[in-house]
């Protein structure tokens, strides 16, 4: 019944204001700025009164007519055009030709005005959302001439609005997280809808929210739309995610409103209000004892409802390990306890373990109950393994004097097996370590000795590696380092710190520093070193020098006279004995060279040679540098006249015989086309000197004069004399020979008129061969001729 009478009331309202925008009752107003108005009551149209005759003669002219805002509601649909207001001037009183002329926004297309009565309808529907006022321009003219009886008025349509949008949820649908067992009234989040309509003018944009799905869990505040919890102790472990379901409705929910709904999907975030929880009260593990330290031995696992941050336990051992050979940590991964090894097991020692574990988080403010740990046993179960013989002393540190014999005992390393088995053991010296071999060691009782002679000075520490095996099982084994220090004995005699060269000043003064002397010494006493110096025996009573003590380690050497010179003796030598402190002492004899130089005044040393002295006195630098120029002119000119000399042409006398002895060689020349046997242009031109050649097959044991050979005219030269000659020559010759040399003939070179004289080219065999040739060629042949010849002979019978 009351929702009834609101539509009725609503529907009377829009008769009412229909009825007042036809309307057109005219009310005078007070002229503004010198004008006369009169304005619709309303504000729908307005008509402008007529003016007075006595008004006309005024010096200006005066608009008749000014109206207000009119109005027409959107969405109309009627079937005839909407009446928005009518336009009339004073001028109107019809015996007047007048015309109503209507331009601006959406005239003549959404407005439209009878010319005659100055009626303005709208041709169109209007929606206020789309635009929400025009603005037009008002004229009246002649209706013959068209020329303007007043000049425009501006004036405002106005759209009103009517509830025709509904409500929407522009951003959504909505997501949205609350932490689990919030308080009831806690906000979740916020939703927002837009309405279209004018906030302005009535209900038609008034909204209010309501709650369609999601109770009783939620609520939402009608008005700002903020969803709040509903219910006590929502739990995310029984239920993560909810579906609310908001509406929003216009005309501030009352009946004929329109409406619109949004989901929002609202998780429930996790807290810590979920203690960890054993998945098993005992746990047993068996762990061999040697499993190395920080291995895992075993797992455990608390398990927790909540998730992320909130399920990560802590894990400790509360009970059972006082000596600390376990400990336990949490795995990131899977949330694990991992029980590592922290300390050695020993099966022989203690077998078996049991430890309390207990697992704790941190619980969460919103949450309620007890605390959030809880507690499981684990029992170690220890099993025996086979283990590497174990020393008394990781490290071993022992000392020998550098002087001790061969086979000295330096020490004893010791090593046991752990196992209640009791292996024996073995040692060893593993020579990587000790490449040189100084060092043996007992195989049974680990004694270590020495086996070569030590040198402190060379090494001072010997590191070698002693290995210990079990007999019954040789992988088993084990090591240790051995530290051997060397002990320092005095067996090295100090000696100069460096070969001193001093220098001595002719003019230099008695009891003047001539050098300063130390000494060194590679041994290292304890109590660091002394060092005591004096001159040999035969050198106590030296006229020329002295040493002084300077009380550190060293010594002064200072000249006794100031008469040397260096024509008399250019260089002295002191030999020094230096003791050090040791036991015994030990000493050496150093030599301390002396020269003497000239100096300068001021004890500069200029120069410590004999020569240098001798020059002249009044010869300068100048001079000398002259004289040096000079002389090394003189060499460049004579290298230049011998390199000429050298480079001249051999002039040859035309009586001189240049003839060679013939040579003879032990390797066949190249036949008529081998040129470096012997110079063919001898034979070719015999005419030049008749000197004397070198043989160069042999290599005389006595030189002997070449003989004046037989002479002959330039122009009657006789090759066969000449090589008659020099045979005759070569068989008188007392330095060669007194037989023929071998000649092997390997290459007859190319072209030669007699051919080859090999058989070994040719196609025809022995027996073909007719060898009675070779008695034709002289009795040095014929013997050759006759064996061939009873070859042919033997062969025919």
């Amino acid at each position: 019944m009351p929702k009834r009478s609101e539509e009725m009331l609503m529907d009377l309202w829009m008769s009412l204001l229909l009825v007042w925008i036809t309307c057109v009752p005219c009310v005078s107003v007070t002229p503004i700025t010198g004008q006369s108005k009169s304005t619709q009551t309303g504000g729908s149209t307005a008509v402008a009164s007529g003016l007075g005759e006595g008004q006309r003669l005024l010096s200006r002219a005066k608009r008749g007519w000014v109206w207000n805002q009119m109005f027409v509601l959107e969405e109309f649909s009627g079937p005839d055009p909407i009446l928005v207001g009518r336009l009339h001037t004073d001028l109107d009183v019809g015996s007047k030709n007048i015309k109503y002329v209507l331009a601006g926004e959406g005239a003549g297309t959404i407005f439209a005005i009878n010319e005659l009565t100055g009626d303005i309808h709208a041709m169109k529907r209007l929606d206020r959302e789309e635009k929400a006022e025009y603005t037009l321009t008002a004229q009246v003219i002649n209706a013959d001439t068209d020329e303007p009886l007043e000049p425009p008025s501006e004036f405002i349509i106005k759209v009103q609005d009517i509830n025709d949008n509904p409500p929407q949820f522009i951003e959504g649908p909505y997501r949205a997280s609350v932490p689990e067992m919030s308080a009831v009234g806690t906000p979740v989040t916020r939703v927002t809808a837009t309405d279209a309509d004018d906030p302005v003018y009535g209900n038609s944009a008034k909204l209010v929210y309501s709650i369609l799905e999601g109770q009783p869990y939620f609520s939402v505040d009608p008005n700002s739309a903020t969803i709040k919890i509903a219910l006590h102790g929502m739990d995310r472990e029984m239920r993560e995610e909810y579906l609310v379901v908001i509406q929003a409705k216009d005309m501030g929910g009352h009946m004929g409103g329109l409406s619109g709904t949004t989901t929002v999907t609202i998780t429930l975030t996790d807290i810590n209000d979920n203690p960890p929880k054993f998945s098993k009260s005992l746990y047993e593990f068996i762990i061999p004892e040697d499993l190395p330290l920080g291995k895992m031995g075993g797992k455990v696992k608390a398990n927790d409802r909540d998730i992320g941050e909130n399920a990560k336990s802590t894990y400790n051992v509360i009970e059972g390990n006082d000596q600390g050979v376990f400990e336990i940590v949490t795995d990131p991964q899977t949330q694990e306890g991992i029980l590592r090894l922290k300390k050695p097991l020993d099966y022989e020692s203690k077998r078996a373990y049991t430890l309390k574990v207990e697992a704790t988080n941190i619980r969460s403010e919103l949450s309620s109950g007890g605390p959030f740990k809880d507690t499981a046993t684990v029992k170690v179960v220890v099993e025996d393994a086979d283990e590497p013989p174990v020393f008394s002393k990781p490290l071993y540190l022992l000392e020998v004097n550098e002087n001790a014999p061969i086979n000295t005992v330096i020490g004893t390393v010791t090593a046991r097996d752990p196992d209640s088995s009791g292996s024996l053991v073995r040692y060893s010296i593993d020579r990587h370590t000790d490449m040189e071999r100084q060092f043996n060691i007992n195989f049974d009782d680990g004694k270590i000795t020495l086996a070569k002679a030590l040198d402190r000075e060379t090494d001072m520490w010997h590191n070698i590696t002693v290995t210990a095996t079990e007999v019954k099982n040789h992988s088993q084994v084990s090591r240790a380092i051995v530290a051997i220090r060397v002990m320092d004995i005095n067996d090295n005699a100090p000696e100069f710190a460096t070969e001193y060269e001093a220098f001595l000043c002719e003019n230099g003064k008695p009891g003047q520093v001539i050098q300063t002397v130390s000494a060194v010494d590679k041994d290292d006493p304890i109590q660091g070193h002394y060092f005591d110096y004096r001159l040999v025996p035969e050198m106590l009573n030296n006229p020329n020098f002295t040493i002084k003590n300077n009380q550190d380690n060293s010594i002064s050497v200072l000249a006794k006279h100031d008469t040397f010179r260096r024509q008399k003796q250019e260089m002295y030598f002191l030999p020094i004995i230096v003791t050090d402190n040791g036991n015994p002492p030990m000493s050496s004899t150093n030599t301390l060279t002396i020269r003497v130089c000239g100096c300068s005044k001021e004890g500069i040393v200029q120069s410590c040679n004999v020569e240098a002295y001798v020059l002249p006195i009044g010869l300068s630098m100048g001079a000398l540098i002259a004289i040096l120029a000079c002389i090394i002119l003189l060499l460049v000119v004579l290298f230049v006249t011998l390199r000429r000399h050298k480079n001249e042409p051999l002039i040859i006398k035309d009586d001189e015989d240049v003839r060679e002895n013939i040579i003879r060689y032990d390797d066949e020349g190249g036949g008529e086309e081998d040129t470096e046997a012997f110079d063919i242009a001898t034979l070719q031109n015999p005419d030049g000197i008749n000197g004397y050649l070198p043989r160069k097959d042999i290599k005389p044991d006595l030189q002997f004069m070449p003989r004046a050979g037989q002479h002959s005219g330039p122009n009657g030269v006789d090759v066969d004399e000449f090589i008659n000659v020099r045979l005759h020559e070569a068989d008188n010759d007392p330095t060669a020979p007194p037989y023929d040399s071998i000649q092997i003939y390997g290459y007859e070179g190319r072209g030669s008129i007699a051919g080859s004289l090999s058989s070994l080219e040719t196609a025809s065999s022995d027996s073909d061969q007719n060898y009675d040739y070779l008695r034709e060629w002289g009795p040095r042949f014929r013997r050759l001729g006759e064996l061939y010849s009873v070859g042919e002979s033997d062969r025919e019978t």
